[in-house]
């Protein structure tokens, strides 16, 4: 398996506005979790008038150490990068209590729950809706800082990283995190897209990464080689799977993922899935009719 630099240890305080860059600060909500790690980052951009980058969940003691902390500024932008609670569940109150714009790629790509992937942990907020609707190219600025978002879908369709030219830094949300693969979860997770965003940060010229979930990554296209690395092996695996005769998912995870916590299975089954979505239309592996979890699959006739 592909060594990955995981990045594990982090300095913080839970509700303390910590200064990890020149005009940036983070506060960390009291979230944490199996897929959170120690909880959700909030990042504040300039000082005076500021932009918010992932309120983060609705969670009101995370709500006060952010108005505590911004008191006497004033907040001109709050940027979400993608619709999970855990990154947007707060951002209408926060919205209304500091009277500013909430802006995002759209809505939660799924409007039905029963029709959208297992929630892993705080899981999606159907109700979310941006003020103003951004994309890939768009700029937001404020006294001393410009942020560009950039459009990364893959974990979800509609994520954002936002970028920071003057430190060469991009907020990477849950597109890169530093303690953790990324879950790629059907249906709107897409492997394909995943790879090619992954490959979109490969182009830039950032120097360092600042993920919602964990400490910054300070040699991202390292990070991000090895990422990649890792995605194709996993789709190697899952072709020696097949070969051995595994032909359901169900029978596949285990197998590939016997050395990580069985808590984690769900999540490992549906990036299994998502490669298998992957591999099924780039024609290496065929099944029985649409990709599905449940469905049968094999490798494809020469």
């Amino acid at each position: 398996m592909a060594s990955i630099p995981f990045v594990k240890d982090i300095d913080f305080t839970y509700g303390a506005d910590d200064q990890v860059a020149p005009g940036v600060r983070r506060v960390i909500a009291n979230n944490p979790g199996p897929f959170t790690f120690t909880g959700s980052g909030t990042y504040i951009i300039g000082e005076g008038d500021v932009a918010v980058i992932d309120p983060g969940p609705d969670n009101d003691a995370h709500l006060a150490a952010l108005l505590r902390v911004l008191e006497g500024e004033r907040v001109t932008h709050i940027l979400i990068t993608h619709t999970h609670s855990d990154h947007c569940g707060l951002a209408r109150k926060f919205a209304d209590a500091v009277k500013a714009p909430i802006f995002g790629f759209s809505g939660h790509p799924v409007r039905e729950k029963k029709l959208d992937a297992p929630a892993l942990d705080e899981g999606a907020d159907y109700s979310f809706a941006p003020d103003e609707f951004i994309g890939d190219g768009s700029v937001m600025e404020g006294p001393g800082w410009r942020l560009e978002a950039a459009h990364t879908p893959g974990h979800l369709s509609n994520h954002l990283c936002f970028g920071l030219p003057q430190e060469k830094a991009l907020f990477t949300g849950d597109h890169m995190m530093g303690w953790a693969t990324t879950v790629v979860a059907p249906p709107d997770g897409d492997m394909g897209h995943y790879m090619e965003s992954l490959d979109k940060l490969l182009a830039r010229d950032d120097e360092i990464y600042f993920p919602t979930h964990g400490a910054p990554i300070k040699n991202p296209k390292r990070f991000v080689r090895a990422v990649k690395t890792h995605r194709l092996m996993r789709d190697a695996q899952i072709i020696d799977q097949l070969k051995k005769g595994r032909t359901t998912i169900r029978e596949i995870t285990p197998a590939m993922y016997a050395d990580v916590d069985p808590r984690l299975h769900k999540a490992a089954a549906l990036n299994v899935y998502a490669h298998l979505i992957r591999l099924t239309r780039n024609g290496a592996v065929q099944c029985d009719g649409e990709p599905g979890l449940k469905s049968v699959y094999s490798i494809a006739a020469a």
